[in-house]
């Protein structure tokens, strides 16, 4: 059968916009490279055109420019047709890869967009509303609390601006007293040091050795620490 009816040949895949964009810069390239050619055949011959004096050899030499500028003018508008060529194909592809872009934009979109929606699910604006207000109470309780413990006690409240000019003139006439005294307000003054023998009332010391103070001739006698001595009779038993 295969012999009989032959084989079926796949097709080839359709060339892409990217395959016939490069095809047509290649021809395009190739007919850039035959005018340049072409220009520098005009040259020459425009230099031949300057040595020749007129007459047949130089019409020769003309009808040979003439053919070549013609041929020129043919491949400028061949690369004329090649280059709007390549335009429409950039349109083209710049088309297809902004439907591309937004495709891919959309699938990203959906797929955000069906994530979104199982976040909002476990997320309700009146759970977040009731949070706020309990922490508003619980701001204010806090606030209460702080103003409770700074209480002040037993101070009292019922002064006013009068009591306090009051105080303060009887504050400086105590000072004024205490100046015309001493001349020194009281706050200024050094302090005294107390007379500590005054206060206890110590006896004085002996002023000799074993001497009795005067009224008591006849008392205990004293060593020399002013102490009774003890008699030797008492130390021996």
């Amino acid at each position: 059968m295969k012999r009989v009816f032959g084989i079926k040949k796949e097709k080839e895949p359709p060339p892409s916009v990217q395959d016939a964009s490069d095809r047509i810069n290649k021809r395009g390239e190739t007919v850039d490279e035959k005018i340049k050619r072409l220009d520098a055949e005009l040259s020459k011959y425009k230099e031949q055109i300057k040595r020749t004096r007129p007459g047949p050899a130089q019409e020769a030499v003309k009808a040979r420019a003439m053919r070549v500028l013609k041929q020129k003018r043919m491949y400028e508008g061949q690369r004329d047709m090649l280059y709007n060529q390549t335009f429409n194909l950039d349109q083209v592809s710049f088309a297809a890869e902004g439907i591309k872009d937004a495709q891919q934009t959309m699938t990203a979109m959906k797929a955000a967009n069906k994530e979104l929606k199982g976040m909002m699910k476990t997320v309700k604006i009146e759970d977040i509303d009731s949070m706020q207000d309990e922490m508003m109470d619980l701001m204010d309780v806090s606030s209460e609390i702080q103003e409770s413990l700074g209480r002040s006690y037993n101070v009292p409240d019922d002064i006013d601006e009068d009591d306090l000019m009051g105080e303060l003139d009887a504050l400086e006439a105590d000072m004024g007293m205490e100046t015309e005294s001493t001349g020194v307000p009281a706050y200024l003054q050094p302090d005294k040091e107390p007379d500590l023998d005054a206060e206890l009332n110590l006896p004085s010391a002996p002023s000799g050795h074993g001497a009795a103070p005067p009224g008591r001739q006849n008392a205990q006698p004293e060593d020399e620490l002013g102490l009774p001595s003890v008699p030797r009779a008492s130390l021996r038993d």
